[in-house]
């Protein structure tokens, strides 16, 4: 795919992952092609890799629609994640740690630890935790020297909050967002243990379980998502 269709691909998805594309809203070629300053092919291959992702849907003979993602799709996602992500820690766990992802990992843990420390945490620690989280699971990923589980996360990660990539966050209820985000992080603690002593059906387990706490997030797609007290933080890998 051209840079310019590449850009109008991810730029896209975020819309759609971020509620700002909202599930029924038709996508015609030219005005997205004027919105985004680009000729009508990008934007013509980007509406078709949307297409194969499920994240749009054709339209009668003209045009495209965003696809309507139930909370069951996203669990479904999450669940996959879960398994995927506990394959590449058990793999890890079995051929051990390098020395560069080891220390990754624990600078991840040193800067979770200071977040968590003071006993409450604000918006702008949770995106720093979320950059944090993704390199986490990331080093954990790559040290699987597995590509197949890399490629099949990314087939896999297109809808909302499948992806490590993005956080839903409640504002109204940062005392619980805290309790949430400390317990994700202690379990990324009990995940490096089980890395470090080769611990592989162990670190496969818990970062199955670990995968369960995104499950809150299908349930705010589905209802909340558009309420003013939710946030939602995305990256791109």
């Amino acid at each position: 795919m051209s840079k310019p269709g590449q850009t109008v691909l991810v730029a896209l998805r975020r819309m759609i992952a971020s509620g700002e594309l909202a599930a029924g809203e038709r996508l015609m070629e030219i005005p997205t092609a004027q919105r985004f300053g680009v000729s009508r092919m990008p934007v013509r291959m980007a509406f078709r890799t949307l297409e194969q992702e499920g994240l749009l849907v054709r339209f009668g003979g003209r045009g495209f629609q965003v696809r309507s993602v139930s909370a069951e799709d996203i669990a479904g996602a999450v669940e996959v994640r879960g398994v995927l992500e506990g394959l590449a820690a058990r793999q890890t766990a079995e051929r051990g740690l390098d020395a560069e992802a080891r220390a990754t990992l624990e600078q991840c843990l040193v800067q979770g630890d200071e977040l968590f420390a003071k006993g409450y945490v604000t918006e702008e620690d949770l995106e720093i935790y979320h950059d944090l989280n993704m390199r986490f699971h990331q080093v954990i990923v790559e040290g699987s020297h597995n590509p197949a589980i890399a490629d099949a996360l990314a087939r896999n990660d297109h809808l909302p909050f499948a992806s490590v990539t993005a956080l839903a966050v409640d504002r109204q209820n940062m005392a619980g967002e805290y309790r949430r985000f400390n317990y994700a992080h202690m379990q990324h603690h009990s995940v490096f243990d089980a890395l470090i002593h080769r611990q592989g059906a162990r670190a496969e387990a818990i970062m199955r379980e670990h995968a369960n706490a995104t499950l809150r997030y299908a349930e705010v797609f589905g209802s909340t998502l558009a309420d003013e007290h939710m946030k939602v933080i995305l990256r791109s890998e």
